[in-house]
């Protein structure tokens, strides 16, 4: 650590008797990052993909501790929220360990947020301070910004809220000097690290409620013991998302090593993997599709790839490894629990999640929580034998906590059959969410947008199969009496008021929407029927929706 940054004297934390939990140096990121910086200072941690540059273990603890002060400067305390709105990044990787140092809660938020949505997450992370892009600032100006007091701004001078104290990130989180007081009492492996925002069902996001403990069990050495601490694991989803936040911690707690992406990108990943030397990735939904279905290359084992996590297990795996020179492996897991079901290398049985992981129960329930038979589905329920192994609950939603751990296991919302072998496989979800290219999207939250329109009576979102894989959006419309509903127009509606990957491709207008006796919308029904003759699908018109990216406006893939 450079000179002019002084830690105070950190206090003696509880003694841990239980087995199951493993002492704070192999756990709590405070720990950690001490234990490596005597370790191994010069190992580097990070390769940077945009420019090759390198944070060693050394470089990373100076830094931290140097965004650490300028925090404490701001009134950052011991299990305050931070809530952080940012793409991946240098900055964002700093604050991510400089928030935990102070014992504080790191709180990442979509940066494709943005009105009605990013109202009900500001509020729901209750954080005075925010460290935002400047890009993104102008969005604050629309919504109720709830407690927030203070805009750190990243990349440059931006239009605020006059409510807020605005600072630059340079002036604020970059001192030269200073002494951190350390957290008044010892960080625990039990104490809250993290809040990841998932997506609501029946009612608005959820904000899970992350140990450090948990992100441990998610997928550390005793979890995925295929990754070892010799392996470069390339980051290519955002720290918003637990494939981000658990993708760094992963490597971080075998004192391996990642590559950082701002994100997925087919053109240049094996690129990426020869320029950073990484050795191991996760592929979700249909990130290995789209490099299976790029012309064979000469240079297609040309790297020093080793393994990748596919998820889910799609395709077939055999050719796809053996083109690639690639073990695979598959899980399954969500951002509230602990990669519960995890599969040997490149498993055979087509379609498979894997097998229970040791420590791990899991059980296949009907709507009473009662065991189903083999073959039969029935939802998915996991507790594990490690306390603090899952989330620890909603942030400040007690009710939505309640019902997700009802009788003590962890309801998951997703229905899961299991054959003869103790394989699982997914089925289908319970929840009402709908899965498009990796992201978690709530119909809630479509409706919520869609129904704003002037012309919409009422509406229900579903999803429908992609030749992608995975789902595409669909919404089902009814008109106000009187009026018409032209797709084209409530698309342009839609865009300034959803996140891209929310934005419909499918749009159906009916008369009405069908209803059981309890007036609730029949979706079973609209899946059933799925796109009809009728249905507008603006990607048959020429209509491009357009990823937000920071710094520049690309065609959504």
């Amino acid at each position: 650590m450079t000179a002019a940054i002084v830690v105070s004297p950190y206090p003696a934390g509880s003694a841990i008797r239980d087995s199951r939990i493993p002492p704070r140096d192999r756990v709590v990121t405070y720990d950690l990052l001490e234990r490596w910086n005597r370790e191994q200072p010069d190992k580097v941690f990070v390769k940077y993909a945009d420019n090759g540059e390198e944070w060693t273990y050394g470089r990373l603890h100076e830094l931290s501790w140097q965004t650490a002060l300028g925090l404490q400067h701001l009134g950052v305390q011991q299990g305050d929220t931070v809530l952080v709105w940012l793409p991946n990044g240098r900055e964002c990787l700093r604050v991510f360990f400089a928030v935990q140092l102070l014992g504080a809660v790191f709180v990442s938020i979509n940066t494709a947020y943005k009105g009605a949505l990013l109202a009900h997450v500001i509020d729901n992370a209750n954080a005075r301070i925010a460290i935002v892009h400047a890009e993104l600032v102008a969005r604050l100006c629309e919504v109720d910004t709830a407690c927030l007091q203070t805009l750190i701004v990243v990349g440059g001078p931006a239009e605020a809220p006059a409510r807020l104290d605005v600072v630059a990130y340079a002036d604020a989180l970059l001192p030269p000097a200073g002494t951190v007081a350390a957290p008044l009492c010892a960080i625990e492996p039990w104490d809250p690290c993290a809040v990841i925002y998932t997506s609501g069902t029946t009612g608005p996001s959820k904000g899970v409620l992350c140990s450090y403990l948990h992100l441990y069990s998610n997928a550390g050495p005793e979890t995925w013991p295929f990754l070892t601490a010799e392996d470069r694991y390339l980051v290519n989803m955002p720290m918003f998302h637990i494939g981000g936040i658990g993708g760094i911690y992963v490597m971080f707690a075998r004192g391996g090593s990642v590559s950082f992406v701002d994100r997925f990108d087919t053109a240049r990943f094996w690129s990426v993997i020869r320029a950073t030397g990484t050795t191991a990735t996760f592929l979700l939904g249909v990130m290995a599709t789209f490099l299976d279905k790029q012309p064979p290359s000469p240079t297609d084992r040309d790297h020093p790839l080793r393994l990748a996590l596919m998820v889910p297990l799609g395709g077939d795996i055999a050719a796809f490894s053996k083109r690639f020179g690639l073990i695979i492996y598959t899980i399954f897991n969500m951002t509230e629990v602990s990669s519960p079901i995890v599969s040997g290398p490149n498993p055979a049985v087509r379609g498979t999640c894997g097998l229970p992981r040791p420590g791990v129960e899991v059980r296949l329930v009907d709507g009473h929580d009662c065991e189903v038979a083999t073959g039969e589905v029935g939802e998915m329920m996991v507790r594990t034998d490690r306390p603090w192994a899952m989330n620890s609950g909603y942030h400040r939603n007690p009710e939505a906590t309640a019902k997700a751990w009802r009788n003590g296991w962890f309801h998951t919302g997703d229905a899961f059959r299991r054959d003869e072998s103790g394989h699982l496989f997914f089925v289908d979800r319970v929840k009402d969410a709908i899965r498009r290219r990796g992201e978690n999207i709530s119909s809630f939250e479509v409706e919520a947008d869609v129904v704003l329109h002037p012309g919409v009576q009422e509406a229900a979102a579903i999803g429908v199969p992609s030749e992608l894989g995975e789902e595409d959006v669909m919404i089902v419309v009814a008109p106000v009496v009187g009026a018409t509903i032209d797709p084209p127009e409530l698309l342009e509606f839609l865009r300034a008021r959803m996140a891209h990957f929310m934005i419909p491709r499918y749009i159906r207008i009916v008369p009405a929407l069908p209803k059981t006796p309890t007036a609730k919308v029949q979706k079973h029904e609209l899946r059933r029927i799925g796109v009809t003759a009728d249905t507008w699908d603006r990607e048959q018109v020429g209509i491009k929706v357009r990823i937000d990216v920071i710094g520049r406006k690309e065609p959504l893939q």
